[in-house]
């Protein structure tokens, strides 16, 4: 057949691929990056450079799809695990007005996920020394925000603990993911309940 017969595979395909393998390089190689993932998986799949990726709610939809096909008890008791921990730190840091958001909170979390926090305080000078008064190691990471005042980066056997800062007055604000989806978040009562069901 010439070359310009070949049929060329759908738009929603190549997405739904893309999104596909994404998604399984997020869960076996650690990728975090869902950009990073959905570059690499395109890179594989030997798509070319313009080819248009698919949004981060689908490849969250395939790591859940993944993780309910190939996940196991393990899977389901880290989660678990790593929902006790975000909540021992939203109790921790109840001053700073915590909310827990991102793959712990919406299930897709798995080994090499962080716990995200979001605090809202005046400065992250205050966030730093409530822990320096407590003895708790941190180190800070790059912002991937303008409005993050400052990452801090707490380590715990389950998993790493981002303390994302922000100005109180984003409280009320609704953070939006990059692709303009609106960020979930919860308090500490709402993952007791959570954890309770």
């Amino acid at each position: 057949m010439p070359r310009h017969e070949r049929p060329r595979p759908s738009s929603s395909h190549t997405r739904a691929s893309i999104a596909s393998l994404a998604a399984r390089l997020m869960v076996e190689d650690g990728i975090a990056d869902f950009y990073l993932a959905k570059r690499k998986a395109a890179r594989q799949l030997g798509l070319p450079d313009h080819t248009t990726f698919p949004d981060n709610a689908e490849v969250e939809l395939e790591l859940r799809a993944y993780r309910s096909l190939y996940g196991d008890a393990a899977d389901a008791e880290l989660l678990r695990a790593q929902r006790r921990v975000a909540l021992e730190i939203l109790q921790l840091f109840a001053d700073f007005c915590p909310y827990l958001t991102g793959s712990v909170l919406d299930g897709t979390a798995g080994e090499h996920s962080t716990i995200d926090i979001l605090l809202f305080a005046d400065s992250a000078k205050e966030v730093e020394i409530f822990l320096l008064n407590r003895g708790i190691d941190f180190e800070h990471a790059e912002p991937h925000n303008e409005r993050v005042e400052a990452v801090l980066v707490l380590e715990t056997d389950v998993a790493d603990v981002n303390l994302i800062v922000l100005p109180p007055k984003y409280e009320r604000v609704t953070l939006k993911h990059r692709d303009g989806r609106s960020r979930e978040r919860i308090k500490a009562d709402a993952l007791r309940a959570l954890l309770s069901e």
